[in-house]
Order: C-alpha cells, then structure tokens, then sequence
C-alpha cells in the first residue's frame, strides 16, 4: 500500500528575471484533486497574465497565499498531498513522515522543471536563494522565513514590539500600554509609506490579522481628506458629472511599473530622434480593398496595419542597421539576422509590445493571421512572457485613435519604432493636378548611436514609397 507525502511548490522563476509575482486567483481550493500541469492559479508578473500549472498529480493540502498577495520568486505557495509508491510503510523505521521530509528536502536540493519555467536556485540548507529586494528595509523590520508546514501554514509574528508613531500621552488613572507593530509584509508596508498611511489605523483582514495590500488600498480611498466643498444634490451631482470621491489612487504595479521603468530607461539612455513623412496611400488602400475581395484572403482579417507591417519588413532589407542593438556592457553593436516585429498593443493592463518571431520569413496570409492572433491574446492578457521578450524593432499604430503623428519611445534594446498615423481624406496634388486623396503620416523614431540621420531617412523614404505605391516593391527585393 503506497503512503502519501507532502509536496510543496514554491513560485517559480518565470525566466523574466522578476523577484515577486502577484496571485491575481486561485483555480483550486484546499482538498480538491488536481492532475499534472492542471491550472492552479493565475500570476501576475510585470509583464503578462501568466497560468501557472501544477507540477504534481494529488491533493490540495495547503494554500499558503492569498488570491492580491505579491509572493517573492521562491517562497511556498502550495501543498500537495501525494502518493509516494517508495515510501516506508507506518510504524516502520524511517517513518512515512520521516520520508515524506527527506524526500521533500530532495527535491529542493534542486531546480524543477514546469511549464512556465523553473523553480528559484535553491542552496544546500535546501531553501531557495533569496532575491535581493526592490526597496530597502532595515534588517529589523524583516519577516523570519517560514518553515513549510504539513496542511496548514502557521503566520509568522514578530517578536520584537516597536512604536513606529510618537508615544501617546498619558492620561491619568490609565498606563500608557506599547502597541505591538502590526503585522503586515514588508511589500505592503512600502506601500501605506508610499500613501503615507499610518498601519496602526488599518485594520488586517487576513490571516490572524495580517494587513494585505487590498486593505491598504481600501483605508486609502476612504481616508483621503476632504475639501470643504458645497454639497450637491444627487441628481446635480450626476448633471455635473462629479464623482463621489474627489480623488481615485491605483497602485503602480504590474504592467504599468513595468512599462514606466522601461520608458524612463529608454528616453534617458538612447539618444532619440524622430523624423516624419506624409505619405499618399491610396494605391495602398486601394490595394487592400482587392485583397479583402480575393479568394486567398477570404475569411482572413487584412487592415492598414497589415500592409504596413509588410512594408515595415521589406524597408528593413535595404536598411539594416535599424534592426540592431546597442550592446553596452560588451561595448558592442548586435545586428540582427532576423525580424521579431513588436506590435505595441493597448489592453486594460496597459500597453504591452509582444513581438511575432522571424515575421521577415512570412508570407502576407502569414502575417496576418499572426497579427490576428497576437492582437485577441494581448487583448485576453494571456500574452506569454516569451513573446514580450526579443523584439528587434517596433510598430505602434496610433491611427487607430485617430491621431495623425506622435514621437514614439523606442523599446529597450531597440534601434527604431515606427508610428503609423490615421488614413485621412484630404486634398493633395495627384498628376499635378489637387484631388482628394487618403494620407498617412509616418513617425521614425531611431536611436542616434546606431542609425545616422541619413541610414534614418533612407528607410523612412522606402518606407514610405512602398505605401504610397506597393508595385516600388518590385525594384526592392
């Protein structure tokens, strides 16, 4: 008869070169039966939604994280119960529990494998290497590791009280008493600083009392001090369009943070410069009209982008040097044998740049049914950490908003992004004669230690011919 053991799973890394990871939900509950690589739970990390498969066949034993808690890459967050065929029988030496620890050390003794990378570099005492934090903190104010604990997980308390508000004054007849620090994790006491929070006036709604970062966020928005206003009826109110809070705070965390530090890193690091042409694309538009009608593209989703994105790939044959990268810890420029065409696309998360691998090798019908795809999965927020990584050169198409030109911020470790304005009506001089015709404007942004302003201008020329008459393909390839 097979005994059982427990199996703890740490968070992984998601090979993204992250520390922490948010428990947006869980997918299974405490004593539900889960299969190999059957959906436990969904993570947040800076970048993507990503589903986290269980590594093991068994029972749910224990949940060590709650669905809004920021886990650093590492620490347990499950149990499960499984069956161990090896282990020793009950009562014998070497106890089905003895076993169930040594195999459980065994097992941390080393990285293992999953479906969504590998679990955190672990040392000999056969607990994972931890991370240097992204904020600093005395070693005071850390929490103690937890030890894995079979089923349930015991909170950690801090032993040492401190008053971290000026002592109250005494009142006579009562002792003044010393509160013991709330608990809370060193994550979300960042965070009630950062909203200049005092956490002795939150109260914790987790485990034994522990402050999550769910309820600072709520003490914050009902805490915010009020200006002294006239009061308003509610149908006033609603006539004005005046909210019933003055001010809405969102935490600045996962695609946001993310896109925030790579946009600060690129302004302040590559030496931007942004050209523009405006171009006449009605042969192009006039193109797609034909395409969308033929048999070979029946059923098939074709758009301006479509034909730009192609047009993009081709301009880069004769214009290499803006699908390259500036190395600068090897003192080195990488030139890019290939294409991996990021797509910035806006979701509810925020703006993400997921890139369509080797998109030079692809065929029109190709391309698009790519960019179909990578447009619904970023929408879904289920874009893989994989495709956010290895872009070599970006398109953003601003047009869709009805804006004509911007100044786009390249990607890191990008050379150029392309913005693709919206296709207006407007007058234009055709065969030297004005007609209406339908234009485009067309933003370069490059950086200027790896593209010269002429290397700049011969692509965004190419670029432009092929839109404004895609038979110049002819004389390009």
């Amino acid at each position: 008869m097979s005994a059982t053991m427990i199996k703890e799973f740490r968070l992984p890394d998601l090979g993204e070169g992250l520390t922490e990871s948010e428990i947006l939900s869980w997918k299974v509950a405490v004593g539900d039966t889960v299969t190999l690589n059957q959906v436990i739970a969904e993570v947040e990390t800076a970048k993507a939604v990503v589903e986290l498969p269980s590594p093991f066949a068994g029972i749910v034993a224990a949940l060590h994280e709650q669905a809004g808690s920021v886990v650093e890459v590492g620490k347990p967050i499950v149990s499960f119960e499984v069956d161990d065929a090896g282990a020793s029988p009950s009562g014998a030496a070497g106890s089905g529990e003895a076993a169930s620890t040594e195999s459980t050390a065994e097992t941390a003794a080393k990285r293992e494998p999953n479906l969504v990378g590998y679990g955190a570099v672990v040392e000999k005492s056969g607990r994972p290497a931890r991370r240097q934090r992204t904020f600093d903190e005395s070693a005071a104010e850390r929490e103690p590791v937890r030890e894995p604990v079979p089923f349930v997980e015991q909170p950690a308390v801090e032993p040492v009280p401190v008053v971290e508000q000026p002592a109250p004054l005494a009142v006579p007849n009562e002792p003044v008493v010393e509160q013991e620090r709330p608990r809370s994790t060193p994550p979300v006491r960042k965070l009630a600083r950062d909203l200049g929070i005092d956490l002795e006036l939150v109260k914790g709604t987790g485990p034994a009392g522990l402050i999550t970062r769910s309820d600072v966020q709520d003490f914050a928005a009902g805490a915010q001090p009020q200006l002294a206003v006239p009061e308003l009826a509610p149908a006033a109110a609603s006539a004005v369009g005046v909210s019933a809070e003055r001010e809405t705070r969102t935490p600045i965390k996962g695609v946001r943070k993310f896109t925030a530090a790579a946009m600060v890193q690129s302004a302040f690091t590559a030496p931007h410069v942004t050209e523009f042409l405006t171009v006449d694309v009605t042969p192009t538009m006039e193109l797609l009209t034909r395409l969308k009608a033929s048999r070979e593209f029946a059923g098939y989703k074709l758009t301006p982008l479509t034909i730009a994105a192609k047009a993009v790939l081709i301009a880069l044959r004769r214009n290499p040097t803006l699908n390259s990268r500036w190395d600068e810890a090897a003192q080195e420029i990488v030139q890019f044998n290939y294409v991996n065409l990021g797509i910035a696309a806006a979701t509810p998360r925020g703006l993400t740049v997921p890139n369509i691998k080797d998109a030079d090798r692809m065929t029109l019908l190709e391309l698009s049914t790519a960019l179909s795809a990578l447009t619904d999965t970023a929408r879904s927020g289920k874009t893989s950490p994989a495709d956010l990584t290895g872009g070599t050169i970006s398109i953003t198409n601003i047009g869709v908003f009805g804006i004509d030109a911007g100044t786009p911020i390249l990607n890191p470790g990008e050379a150029a992004i392309v913005a693709l304005g919206s296709v207006r009506k407007a007058p234009w001089v055709h065969n030297d004669e004005l007609a209406v015709r339908q234009v485009m404007s067309l933003s370069l942004s490059f950086d200027h230690r790896l593209v010269d302003g002429e290397q700049g201008s011969k692509f965004l020329a190419d670029l432009g011919a092929i839109l404004s008459d895609p038979a110049t393909v002819m004389t390009m390839i």
